[in-house]
């Protein structure tokens, strides 16, 4: 795994169009520091790897749920009229990471 240092979160950081103080920096290594031994705490643990994940704690089945029906659909020209920019019926954003 690559060593994690201030440099490292500073590009992640600059690559996602955000800054932190140095202060912040330094408090965010410490805990992913922790974390990471978190992760090596767990991964030592005898048959933690032929463990099935588990998405979700309790046995549930759903059937309260209503079938899905079309009504009063919008068409496209309706649903983009208040868009500020629209290319190939898709509204466009401005880019937010690089």
């Amino acid at each position: 795994m690559k060593e994690v240092n201030i440099e490292t979160l500073k590009s992640a950081a600059n690559r996602l169009m955000f800054d932190m103080d140095e202060q912040e920096y330094k408090v965010l290594l410490d805990e992913f520091q922790i974390m990471l031994k978190q992760m090596e705490l767990i991964s030592s643990i005898d048959g933690v790897d032929e463990a099935e994940p588990m998405t979700f704690p309790f046995d549930v089945t759903t059937s309260f749920l209503r079938e899905d029906i079309v009504k009063d659909e919008l068409d496209t020209k309706e649903a983009l009229k208040n868009a500020k920019e629209v290319h190939e019926n898709q509204i466009k954003l401005p880019k937010v990471v690089k």
